[in-house]
């Protein structure tokens, strides 16, 4: 193996220009394979963070988990019923405070009620309908971002005042309308009342800071004429990634519909996992067109060596001998293009990530990277593989050569 190793060495040394740039190719996909990987892979986590933060991990509302049977069919099972009124189900979840509390004993992470209320907004003349939410200021911030979203006031503002509202930075600018304005609440139960708004927030989800107001408990609970009744409960679990099942648990026990974030945003993670198959088929491809400068080394350095060739076979120097020598030296450059892309593409991520940039609505940020061992490992064992691939189909052409047509055809 070391005569093997030594000859392989000669040859790459020989041709040392080439070798060089077969490397540098072999290198920049690597690099640009690993930079692609951590910048794609980066902005995708904190999208997904993003999104995780913006909404409750796990959604119970009032809806039931299945339809309620009818009374008649549960005496006549075999008949069948016509034009016969459904019974009227009391709107909202039934014993709140008994089922958070039953929850709370299993459910790893945190709960609150909430009222989710429709209602149209009036205000210097401009009529809006909008999301009207319901919380309860003390446990709000353990189940969503709410308090860091904040851009006038906090969530003790709503304490301020009998009615006071916090409404997107967005619909407060559509309106017109500023802290201490008051604005006027119509519900589709009728209720009317005067609010005063108490703040401001900024979600960074255009349609949440267009149509949302955040009330206390008790104040959606009046426009929607359920005093003393939610209609849905918030959860944060302590593993976001746990919570398809933590709602599919709590269905169960609960009876009411569960819906995890998951579940809600099924579109969007379909749309990623698209996005995951194209990032690995372009990085794919950066390898392949690296791969062909292995195979155009390793070809010239065969056919300038069929004379080498040719008396080592003739020295008794087997088949898969030969073939090994032009592998090892495919494998060689491989090695070395990964090692040194794997440098540069830590380099080129680095660069990438002290880039900042600024939104009209934040500050300074950076540009999200995830540095990852598998986009080493992955791009490191892809150049290895091509680089193994293409100096075979030379080396088994090698091992092909006949000495004495070799010797006879020589000038």
């Amino acid at each position: 193996m070391s005569l093997v190793l030594t000859i392989a060495w000669t040859h790459v040394r020989h041709r040392a220009r080439q070798t060089l740039v077969a490397i540098a190719g072999v290198m920049t996909g690597v690099a640009f394979s690993v930079m692609m990987a951590a910048m794609m892979e980066g902005s995708q986590d904190d999208f997904i963070r993003t999104l995780v933060d913006a909404l409750p991990h796990i959604s119970i509302t009032d809806e039931l988990r299945q339809p309620t049977r009818q009374p008649a069919d549960q005496v006549y099972a075999a008949a069948e019923f016509h034009r016969l009124t459904p019974n009227v189900r009391r709107p909202g979840i039934k014993n709140p405070m008994a089922t958070i509390a039953s929850l709370q004993g299993w459910v790893p992470g945190a709960l609150t009620a909430s009222v989710q209320s429709k209602a149209v907004l009036r205000f210097a003349g401009r009529n809006l309908t909008v999301t009207i939410i319901g919380i309860d200021p003390r446990t709000e911030g353990q189940v969503s971002t709410l308090p860091s979203h904040m851009r006038q006031g906090n969530l003790n503002s709503l304490y301020r005042s009998s009615h006071a509202i916090l409404l997107g930075d967005r619909l407060a600018a559509k309106i017109g309308a500023r802290v201490n304005s008051n604005i006027t609440l119509a519900s589709a139960q009728g209720i009317s009342m005067n609010a005063t708004v108490a703040g401001t927030f900024h979600s960074g989800f255009r349609g949440t800071d267009e149509t949302t107001g955040y009330v206390l408990l008790r104040t959606a609970q009046i426009l929607e004429r359920q005093t003393g009744i939610i209609n849905e409960i918030r959860v944060r679990t302590n593993d976001p990634m746990q919570a398809r099942l933590i709602s599919e648990r709590i269905g169960e026990q609960t009876g009411y519909k569960a819906v995890s974030w998951q579940e809600a945003q099924e579109d969007l993670l379909a749309a990623i996992t698209l996005r995951n198959v194209l990032m690995y088929t372009i990085v794919g491809a950066i390898l392949l067109v690296a791969s062909f400068g292995t195979y155009n080394i390793i070809s010239t350095i065969t056919h300038e060596k069929t004379r080498d060739i040719a008396i080592l076979k003739s020295l008794g120097f087997r088949d898969r001998t030969v073939r090994a020598i032009f592998i090892v030296e495919a494998l060689f450059i491989g090695l070395t293009g990964a090692a040194l892309g794997w440098a540069l593409g830590y380099l080129l991520t680095r660069g990438l990530a002290s880039l900042e940039f600024k939104t009209p609505f934040s500050d300074y940020n950076h540009l999200p990277v995830l540095y990852s061992l598998k986009h080493y490992l992955l791009a490191g064992a892809v150049a290895l593989i091509s680089s193994a691939v293409a100096g075979y189909f030379p080396a088994r052409a090698a091992a092909r050569l006949h000495p004495v047509d070799i010797i006879r055809g020589a000038t």
